[in-house]
């Protein structure tokens, strides 16, 4: 079963996504240990995160593909497939931030989870304010590689750091599909993205040819922050190739 904490608020929608309404990022919290989760729901939760839970390695493979966590805080001590290869397979399809959270002190242990892709690596016992400070820091990397983390054009804004998309003032609800995308399209924008990308990026590996689920996901979006979604003019089709985000 898989374990989510529900925002207050949270509305659910035809393809199992929530309209944003969740009261920040959402990390995913992967412990064999019932007491660390809990410890660092409250505490992240007491921060403006969302949390989403898995007690293995099974579960964090399908909380990561189901819920599109912003960043990941891994044990590497689970029951069933070990955090290196968690990390593993999660860098087959995903950027998301991975964050080490761990009882083994060995530089060769450190070594090959950063190896294997994590983004850092925290010793347990460990101080929640340094924890709290990687992950802020992992999400302004993730935001926008090149530190722009606020995307302007014609009265279109969209806060990375905050996860909020407006025109003119306005909030516009997004699912976490259509944010996804769209966050994809700004770290590139000016380039285009084939639809093979968007598909690995946003669904993960395996799901390249699923071109209807991502035309219905942009028309969406685009329904939602063009200003007329019949000649867009925020993303641009290529014909036959994928979408680009105007500069």
């Amino acid at each position: 079963m898989l374990l989510a904490a529900l925002p207050e608020g949270g509305e659910r929608i035809g393809d199992g996504d929530r309209v944003m309404t969740e009261s920040g990022p959402r990390i995913l919290v992967v412990d064999d240990e019932n007491s660390i989760r809990s410890f660092l729901r409250t505490s992240l939760r007491a921060n403006g995160f969302t949390v989403f839970e898995a007690s293995c390695g099974k579960e964090a493979l399908e909380n990561a593909a189901q819920h599109r966590p912003d960043a990941i805080i891994l044990d590497l001590g689970l029951p069933d497939i070990e955090g290196f290869e968690v990390t593993r397979r999660l860098r087959e399809w995903t950027n998301v931030p991975i964050l080490v959270l761990s009882v083994r002190d060995r530089e060769d242990d450190k070594v090959r989870a950063l190896d294997e892709g994590a983004d850092g690596y925290v010793t347990k016992p460990f101080a929640m304010g340094e924890l709290l400070a990687r992950i802020r820091a992992a999400l302004r990397r993730a935001a926008h590689p090149e530190g722009r983390n606020v995307f302007e054009r014609d009265g279109f804004q969209v806060d990375l750091t905050r996860r909020i998309v407006t025109r003119g003032g306005v909030e516009i609800a997004l699912t976490p599909t259509e944010y996804d995308l769209l966050k994809e399209l700004i770290r590139n924008a000016g380039r285009v993205l084939t639809h093979a990308h968007l598909l690995r990026t946003v669904w993960g590996r395996g799901n390249e040819d699923e071109l209807h689920l991502l035309r219905v996901n942009m028309s969406n979006l685009r329904r939602k922050i063009e200003v007329d979604p019949s000649r867009p003019a925020l993303i641009v089709t290529e014909p036959g190739v994928g979408y680009r985000l105007r500069e």
